[in-house]
């Protein structure tokens, strides 16, 4: 065995072999809790809320029960993007660019929204700018955001809200916030399969592995 500076030990295939093997029973016990975790997250009790809060977009003005266009569940990223701020979020923005077509949503009967405090028009300018076509809503007072926890004391909060809908009626099933976001961000998951991982200095990794403060390499895609 032989080691290069602090690079983890450089080994023959089967002793790689058997390191994998044991690294792989770990992955699949990841993934069952996981699974266990989803299950328990649909028994999940609900709340109703209110199915008028009111949002604007480009078709004017429409409800929270207008957001599920018919489907029985919503999605709601509560994007961060302040009443005055000039553009949005670089985490938010990295979020939404990982959610793909939403025809994949949409045959599983799910709906998928982007809402901010921002006005339509800086929105919208700000989505053609980043070449995104998801929908996405200015939430009309602070009501919603307040209610759902992504605006606290007229601070942003990066979230995300689920709803179900029964006919009218719209239930409030789970929301996160911080790092329960990352299941959206598929960057992460690839970062944490390479040697360096995340490259951010609350990781433990081999001595000598590049870091940097958490978030602080983020940009918005145009702006590498």
């Amino acid at each position: 065995m032989t080691t290069n500076d602090n690079w983890p030990p450089i080994v023959d295939r089967h002793t790689w072999d058997d390191a994998r093997a044991v690294l792989l029973q770990q992955e699949k016990a990841l993934t069952r809790m996981k699974d266990s975790i989803s299950a328990a997250r649909r028994r999940m009790p609900m709340i109703e809320v209110r199915a008028d809060y009111a949002f604007e977009g480009p078709e004017g003005t429409i409800t929270l029960l207008d957001l599920f266009d018919g489907r029985p569940q919503l999605i709601v990223q509560h994007f961060m993007f302040g009443p005055d701020w000039k553009e949005g979020c670089d985490g938010c923005s990295m979020m939404a660019e990982h959610i793909g077509p939403l025809s994949h949503l949409h045959a599983r009967r799910t709906s998928f929204v982007l809402a901010s405090r921002a006005p339509l028009d800086r929105l919208l300018d700000f989505r053609q700018r980043m070449g995104w076509d998801l929908p996405w809503y200015s939430t009309v007072g602070d009501q919603f955001n307040t209610d759902f926890g992504a605006t606290v004391d007229n601070e942003e909060r990066q979230a995300v809200s689920v709803f179900l809908r029964k006919g009218d009626r719209v239930f409030h099933t789970w929301s996160t916030q911080g790092r329960g976001e990352e299941t959206f961000m598929q960057v992460f998951d690839l970062l944490d399969l390479t040697p360096y991982g995340r490259q951010e200095d609350w990781e433990n990794s081999p001595a000598g592995t590049p870091q940097d403060p958490t978030y602080s390499w983020m940009r918005l895609s145009d702006s590498y």
